[in-house]
């Protein structure tokens, strides 16, 4: 990650799924928000705080995060991070 804050790349785009990379600095945030899809988070490098549907789920390189459509999410970059988002609609 260089210098710059917040990034956020389109990986593929598929008709049923979207990968995405997301890179934050520690203290960064996504409000809340929604999508139509299945959606799994995999941590690189780092570790994330999100906030499903009023839950906290702190995500690291050793778990996996799954969000059915639909449920209302924040994140919080608890150290620099990078993830791998992946959108799955069935």
């Amino acid at each position: 990650m260089d210098e710059k804050e917040k990034q956020i790349a389109n990986v593929l785009k598929e008709k049923d799924f979207d990968v995405m990379n997301i890179q934050l600095r520690a203290g960064e945030e996504v409000k809340e928000h929604h999508v139509e899809a299945n959606v799994l988070i995999v941590v690189r490098k780092g570790k994330v705080q999100f906030m499903v549907e009023g839950n906290e789920h702190i995500v690291t390189p050793e778990n996996i995060l799954h969000m059915k459509p639909l449920e209302k999410h924040a994140l919080k970059a608890l150290e620099d991070l990078d993830i791998v988002v992946t959108k799955i609609s069935l």
